[in-house]
């Protein structure tokens, strides 16, 4: 019993700290996040390593555009506690700009669903709580490795209209319903998936095991499908939402390939604020092996 509550005394200091964290000004979580960045780049050589080959790989080379992608990779983590832990309509209005709502609004006038894919860039957790003012969205989540943190994860994330679901067969399946009921969905296409959800595809230029799920969704006549992105905005001054329609597919197209075609145009439009750092080229375990 007493090992039961150290153990739960363990988890609540974070919990307070996260608190005391998201209640500070937006402009000094990311100056504090800038210095985190740089220290996750000094400290690890694995994230260093994936950081500067994504970025080659992309054809960016630049030592300024490599300080600035670490400077939000730090700020991105700085600013979640706020999106978590403050309410949820203080954190829709961090959002003082929104470019591409028309199409969305058309789409729902015509009375389809609407299908978010946010890759990881920007501030991406703002953008779905944005989004729920306007229609009910469900958000596909993976848990995190951190244990204690999913609790905190889910109760900062599923408030108002956002209704957050598991990353497995039963999610889906919940997902599928929303978009059934002409509602909203959403989730992270650029996450590497497990084995036998995704498939071979031309990232950047080399191949990343891709998602399959988004592709068939966007592909269903009753569903208008954008890719988007909340820009963060210097000097602590708030979000700016990008929103695009989902390109057609060209001859000779996969599905997949459409999909990292569709997310690498919409990095091309900012690429400072792009998480290089992730490890997208990894091959998941029980894969099939890259083709040669």
């Amino acid at each position: 019993m007493e090992g039961r509550k150290d153990t739960k005394n363990l988890h609540r200091f974070p919990r307070i700290l996260l608190r005391l964290i998201a209640g500070l000004p937006l402009s000094l979580l990311h100056r504090l996040g800038t210095v985190l960045g740089w220290a996750m780049y000094g400290i690890s050589p694995t994230y260093r390593r994936h950081l500067r080959e994504n970025l080659a790989h992309a054809g960016y080379r630049e030592a300024r555009l490599r300080r600035a992608a670490i400077a939000h990779a730090g700020q991105m983590l700085a600013e979640t506690p706020a999106m978590w832990l403050r309410p949820q309509e203080r954190v829709a209005a961090l959002v003082s700009q929104v470019q591409g709502m028309a199409a969305v609004d058309a789409a729902r006038a015509q009375g389809r669903a609407l299908l978010f894919l946010t890759p990881h860039m920007g501030c991406f957790e703002v953008a779905a709580h944005y989004a729920s003012q306007l229609v009910p969205i469900t958000v596909l989540y993976r848990a995190p490795k951190i244990g204690w943190l999913e609790p905190l994860m889910r109760e900062g994330r599923s408030r108002g209209g956002v209704r957050l679901v598991p990353a497995n067969f039963q999610g889906v399946r919940e997902l599928l319903a929303a978009l059934k009921r002409r509602e909203a969905a959403g989730f992270l296409p650029d996450q590497v998936p497990g084995a036998g959800e995704g498939e071979w595809a031309e990232f950047f230029g080399k191949l990343a095991y891709t998602a399959t799920l988004a592709p068939k969704l966007a592909q269903r006549e009753d569903v208008a499908c954008f890719v988007a992105y909340a820009k963060r905005l210097p000097r602590g001054a708030g979000y700016a939402i990008t929103i695009r329609p989902y390109p057609g597919i060209l001859p000779d197209e996969t599905p997949a390939r459409l999909l990292n075609r569709a997310l690498e145009e919409l990095v091309r439009e900012c690429p400072e604020q792009y998480l290089w750092g992730y490890n997208r080229y990894k091959t998941p375990r029980g894969a099939k092996p890259k083709p040669s």
